[in-house]
């Protein structure tokens, strides 16, 4: 790739502006290019070059090495040896042998639009407002009247060779404009310099903006259902955390999925609406918002406050209709070398009073699908407010969907981690040994709740393990029982459920029987027996809905099963917990949930447990400095190795990741081999 440039730096200072405002367009859609000359390494000459943000790429994150870097000259040969819009596929593989120097991105399907437009800069944005005139039934009517021509309108069609075609005619063609609407898609705007083009994107926005606030009429989605007003932020809150995991579930029939709740005022304010169920059936326009959220959404139709069971009847019923629905979509329009269809579940769930379930292989692309529903919500909106809304044919959809451009896009993504898709809850996590399990299954590519008595560390831990698409931090006293309740709510709202589970909350006190108090053994049974009985019933109750099955793990420990000195409080809660595993593994098999057992020893370094005063007291007992306790564990055992909290991660990861599939009931002992905690 060439060497960093001024109009490179350009671009990336106005892109990163232009996709820091989602006005301007979403995330990863639209993108943006410059021309110029560069010295070719080879033979000494100039040439002119296209940078163009590549495939997959997001404006307001964009560095260099997302550009894709063509020769013009090549690229504009191309025009001489396009085979017509029936074979326009064929034409983005030529694009790889345009491209200049070493490294970058691979170019999009829009690369033709940015090198066929005879400006030094464009930029091709998916604004709402924008939106709304491409996609109103008189959009070119529209155009005009806000822009006077100095906007000109394309026809829809489909991206590609041949729309880049089209644009760079329309440019010619009239001198004054500034940029065009395209019908259905979005807006393209060009300039000689990047500020000039930047100024131009934000004036064809700007403009839409302004006429649909001075033309709008109110109430574009009818009036208001009044048994679909929104409920009250907590009854809210409360209805979508009891059935997110029912939806999840439903929408993890063909592929597991992450979910992601949505309850903004534009949301509710569209569910509570008469034209709810006619306008959500149309479906979205830009391809970039139908190729996440699919061609159209689930949509609920029970009263906002209806008893819960009646919801989740309708539900069900209504998603083995979309089933069947989107099967017959495919079949449509499917030819004998379309793609495979990719799953009939939706990826958007609309549930009026309530708000938007959204969907995804992650988070991230959970929460950009409800992004793009809103996005699809303004456009509706705007649309209707001065015209119709009309998006484009289901057949085109369908063309767009199945694309084998789009195939091949998905073919390049990353192979999924082991835990990608599940949802993890670890409580006691904001430090030691469930931080470190956390940590290792957000490692593999589970998304993690660390809860924690300490809702400040057990955000500042989630942090550090990851960001607000993987990891969370909920407050939870596990001896609570609406404590308990409200963190698994918590996971149910942030990620749509849980999956798996780790009980490792913990506290010791190292007393000989005639020292121990009652307080002494009712605080540790609270927190260990108790508390992991009510951990593990909660979220047996959500793995449950899900319908997806699901893993439980205890942090026992070879005190369990031995009978180690001046512990007699710490030992017998840990043989409760060890007896809960035999129980529920018994109990929960039927609903495919597995549960294990990891029977840690002397984890020193890096435990809370040890650092609290267990470290001091166990010392005392065998008579070694505190400093020495863990070299003197590591000395009785047969691998005369320390264990870490890390060593008892690698264990839990090995019960939950993908090997040991039909293992339930077990304990495994991570104790560098220490004969009393053999079991027998």
């Amino acid at each position: 790739m060439g060497s960093i440039s001024g109009p490179v730096d350009d671009l990336i200072t106005r892109s990163n502006r232009l996709g820091a405002d989602k006005r301007n367009t979403n995330f990863a859609g639209g993108n943006t290019s410059a021309k110029g000359a560069e010295t070719d390494p080879v033979t000494g000459e100039d040439v002119e070059l296209l940078w163009v943000k590549g495939s997959g790429g997001d404006l307001g994150t964009l560095t260099a090495s997302g550009l894709a870097v063509l020769r013009l000259d090549r690229m504009r040969a191309m025009v001489g040896t396009y085979p017509g819009v029936d074979d326009e596929d064929a034409m983005v593989e030529r694009f790889d042998y345009c491209l200049h120097g070493r490294g970058g991105a691979a170019p999009s399907i829009d690369t033709a639009m940015h090198g066929l437009v005879d400006a030094t800069h464009v930029d091709h944005l998916h604004p709402d407002s924008g939106i709304a005139f491409a996609t109103a039934a008189d959009g070119p009517a529209l155009t005009e009247a806000c822009f006077a021509g100095r906007v000109a309108w394309v026809d829809w069609r489909r991206p590609g060779f041949q729309l880049g075609l089209d644009i760079a005619a329309i440019k010619a063609a009239n001198p004054q404009a500034i940029g065009c609407i395209l019908g259905g898609h979005g807006i393209t705007a060009w300039g000689d310099t990047s500020e000039e083009c930047e100024a131009n994107s934000l004036e064809i926005i700007s403009g839409c903006e302004a006429y649909l606030a001075a033309h709008g009429r109110p109430a574009p989605f009818g009036e208001r259902v009044a048994h679909w007003a929104p409920l009250d932020p907590a009854a809210r809150r409360e209805r979508a955390a009891a059935l997110a995991p029912v939806i999840r579930g439903l929408a993890s029939t063909d592929h597991r999925q992450v979910g992601h709740f949505t309850d903004s005022p534009e949301v509710l304010d569209f569910l509570a609406s008469e034209r709810l169920p006619e306008l959500a059936a149309l479906g979205t326009s830009c391809p970039d918002h139908f190729l996440r959220t699919k061609v159209r959404p689930l949509v609920v139709e029970t009263a906002a406050d209806a008893p819960l069971a009646d919801v989740v009847a309708q539900l069900r019923e209504r998603h083995a209709a979309y089933r069947d629905d989107y099967r017959a979509y495919y079949e449509r329009y499917a030819a004998a070398d379309s793609p495979a269809i990719r799953g009939a579940d939706p990826a958007i769930v609309l549930v009026p009073g309530v708000g938007m379930f959204s969907f995804g292989a992650d988070k991230q692309t959970a929460r950009v699908a409800g992004e793009f529903y809103v996005n699809a919500i303004n456009v509706m909106r705007g649309a209707e407010s001065v015209s119709t809304y009309r998006p484009i044919e289901e057949s085109e959809k369908f063309r767009i969907e199945y694309w084998s451009l789009e195939e091949a896009k998905l073919q390049r993504r990353p192979k999924p981690k082991p835990l990608a898709g599940r949802i993890a809850l670890v409580t006691g996590a904001a430090g030691g040994i469930g931080k470190a399990t956390a940590a290792r299954l957000a490692a593999e590519g589970a998304c993690v709740v660390i809860a924690d008595l300490d809702a400040d560390k057990a955000a500042a831990a989630a942090a550090e393990i990851g960001t607000a698409d993987t990891a969370v931090g909920v407050a939870c006293n596990v001896t609570d029982e609406a404590a308990v309740a409200a963190a698994v709510a918590e996971a149910a709202l942030a990620f749509g459920g849980v999956d798996l589970v780790v009980n490792n909350a913990g506290l010791s006190l190292s007393k000989p029987l005639l020292d121990t108090t009652a307080a002494d053994w009712d605080l540790q049974h609270d927190v260990m027996a108790k508390g992991s009985f009510l951990v593990s019933r909660e979220t047996a109750r959500t793995m449950i809905a899900q319908g997806l099955g699901g893993d439980i793990v205890y942090i026992a420990s070879k005190n369990s099963i031995f009978a180690g000195p001046n512990n007699i409080a710490y030992s017998a809660t840990k043989a409760d917990q060890a007896h809960q595993v035999r129980l529920l593994a018994a109990e929960l098999g039927e609903h495919g949930i597995r549960v294990n057992g990891v029977n840690p020893d002397g984890v020193v370094r890096g435990s809370g447990i040890f650092a609290g005063g267990w470290g001091a007291e166990r010392a005392a007992v065998y008579g070694v400095d505190e400093a020495d306790l863990g070299r003197y564990y590591a000395g009785r055992t047969l691998l005369k190795r320390e264990v870490l909290p890390a060593s008892v991660a690698d264990a839990v990861y090995a019960l939950v990741g993908p090997d040991l599939g039909l293992t339930t009931g077990v304990h495994i002992p991570v104790d560098s081999g220490n004969p009393q905690g053999f079991l027998r």
